[in-house]
Parts: structure tokens; C-alpha cells; sequence
């Protein structure tokens, strides 16, 4: 479990938002799938993040989902609330909704599209931290938003008693130890590919996409790295290596995700919502040649996988009326 010193876990899943094949959100399929994720050693559940379809999901599906996976977890995991939202008002109301229900941090993701300054980037985090009483990771991954937040500006925010942590998704490591050296910040590596180089230079953990498929690998990861034992550690993070590819390279993130734990019978449909679609037949084709390379991978046991590219095929809109900005 966490550390005393660590509100947050340190195996935290991007949870995956199972939807029916209509699009609607399959509530029983959510809790099967978080007593999974916590049970093969996750100690942090982020729900409503980039991976849960945050941008396609209501007001009400979000608050939901954080009320959810706080029964579902019995305190077995923390529960952290993501994606927030591009309009600083919008955003506090949602995470002061999420405190209210239950949530045990959030994490707030930069503004997105908007384009934001630096300036306004420490406003908006700093406002949003301001206005709940929950822990705070900051999520840097200019990649989606546009904007990153620059180290000075990480500095600064690092001053507020509320935030204590970053999820980072852009890949600078000389950074993250320059932030590591001088401030208190906790650091969780967003992307899965580098969680053990994360790892390796002092981060605390990880928030991850192909947790949702495997937790118990990274659970080994981290133990191990905890341990000083960087041999199991490697070992671990090499036979990950092509199930992280096959999630992470060649279609969207969840849209990878959501086809695999179909395939393996762990959720009931692949649906993802517009405008996201599910993998084309060559997407699927190359994320089947990745599983192919998979072996001895603790919780992956493909051969039950069978896909269904028929049940993944195009996305679907929310029926239920709700502001999803």
C-alpha cells in the first residue's frame, strides 16, 4: 500500500470507462473491473482521466464514477479523480463534486486548447488546489493540451500545500530529477513505456494505461525498485515491453486497451465513445502481431484472447443529457 507520506498509492490505473455496446456506461462492468485492477496489486485507481474518456463522459458519469470506485475499493485504494476541464470555474466545480463523493486526491490536467500562458497555467492549477481540501497532482502531457509547465513554473506551484505531485507524460528526465532535487514533489511517470527509467531516478510511482490489462507486473516494478533490486525489476519492465506496444503505439490508449480486455472476456464490450472509434482492421492486425511476442506476462493469458474487430468497429455518442466540456 501507499506510504504514510504518500496519499496517492504508488501502482495507480488509468481506469478504462467500460461502456454497452450502445455506449452507455456498464456500471457492473466498472466494478468488475476495478475489484480486478485492485486485486492483481493497483493501491491507486485514477478514474474519469484521459483513459476513462474524461472529454466524452457527463458531469454526473464522473462524480458517479469516483462514488463507485470508493465503494468498490473499501479503502484498499486510493481514489483519485482526473481529467478536469479547460475553464477554471468548470473545473472546480468538478472537483469539489468529486471531494464530496468520496475522492481521495486529484489530478489536474493542464488546460487544454485554450493555449494558456505560463502565467495562467499557475492561476488555473492554483485556483483549483485553492478550492479543495484533497491532494493535488499536477498532469504535465503537452502532447494532448498544447502547453507544457515549464520547471519554473512546477517551482512555484510546488509552494502550494496542496499539491504535492506530478504525473509526467513529457519525457524530460533531466527535469524531473532538477524538480526532484529541489522541491518535495512527488513524481508519477504517465508514460508506460518509461516507468522504470522513471522509477530508477526517484519517481514515486506510476499512472498507468497498460495497468489496466496487467497491475500485477508493476506491482512487481515497484516492489522491486522499493527493494533496490534493479535485476527483477528489468526483468519485469522487458516482458512488458510488447504488451506496453501493443497498447500504446498504434491506436489511442483506451481504444488499444478496451479491445484487449474485450478479447480476454474482462469486459462485456469494446465501445468507446465518438469521436473515438474502435481499431481499424490493420490497427487491430497490428495490435494482435504485438500479443503474439507476449510470454510470462503475470495476469495475461492469451490464449483465451479472442478478439471480436466487429464489436470494436466505429463509437458512440452519450444518449444521457449532460455537459461533457
Amino acid at each position: 500500500m501507499a506510504h504514510p507520506e504518500n496519499p496517492f498509492g504508488q501502482v495507480l490505473v488509468a481506469l478504462v470507462t467500460p461502456f454497452q455496446a450502445d455506449g452507455e456506461v456498464d456500471w457492473p462492468a466498472v466494478e468488475q473491473h476495478i475489484e480486478s485492477c485492485i486485486a492483481s496489486g493497483a493501491d491507486g485507481i485514477v478514474v474519469t482521466g484521459t483513459t476513462g474518456e474524461t472529454s466524452t463522459l457527463t458531469d454526473p458519469e464522473k462524480i458517479k464514477l469516483v462514488e463507485v470506485a470508493k465503494a468498490v475499493s473499501s479503502g484498499r485504494a486510493k481514489v483519485i479523480t482526473g481529467g478536469g476541464s479547460n475553464e477554471t470555474a468548470h473545473a472546480i466545480e468538478l472537483y469539489q463534486a468529486s471531494e464530496k463523493a468520496g475522492a481521495d486526491g486529484v489530478m489536474i490536467v493542464t488546460p487544454y486548447y485554450n493555449k494558456p500562458t505560463q502565467a495562467g497555467l499557475l492561476t488555473h492549477f492554483r485556483m483549483v488546489a485553492d478550492a479543495t481540501d484533497l491532494p493535488v497532482i499536477l498532469y504535465d502531457i503537452p502532447g494532448r493540451t498544447g502547453v507544457p509547465i515549464k520547471y519554473e513554473t512546477i517551482l512555484r506551484l510546488a509552494k502550494h500545500p496542496n499539491i504535492l505531485a506530478v504525473k509526467d507524460a513529457k519525457g524530460d528526465f533531466s527535469e524531473v530529477s532538477r524538480v526532484l532535487n529541489q522541491t518535495d514533489l512527488m513524481y508519477f511517470s504517465g508514460d508506460d513505456a518509461n516507468v522504470l527509467p522513471h522509477l530508477s531516478i526517484g519517481a514515486t510511482g506510476l499512472i498507468g494505461v497498460t495497468a489496466n490489462i496487467a497491475a500485477a507486473p508493476y506491482r512487481v516494478i515497484v516492489d522491486a525498485v522499493n527493494a533496490g533490486d534493479l535485476h527483477t525489476a528489468r526483468a519485469a519492465h522487458q516482458s512488458l515491453e510488447p504488451l506496453v506496444r501493443a497498447v500504446m503505439t498504434h491506436v489511442p490508449g483506451t481504444v488499444a486497451a478496451k479491445y484487449i480486455l474485450h478479447g480476454l472476456g474482462r469486459i462485456g464490450s469494446p465501445r468507446v465513445r465518438l469521436p473515438l472509434v474502435g481499431p481499424e482492421e490493420w490497427e487491430a492486425a497490428l495490435i494482435e502481431d504485438e500479443l503474439a511476442l507476449i510470454s510470462d506476462v503475470p495476469g495475461v493469458d492469451l490464449s483465451n484472447f479472442r478478439p471480436d474487430r466487429n464489436a470494436a468497429a466505429g463509437g458512440a455518442l452519450p444518449q444521457i443529457a449532460g455537459t461533457t466540456r
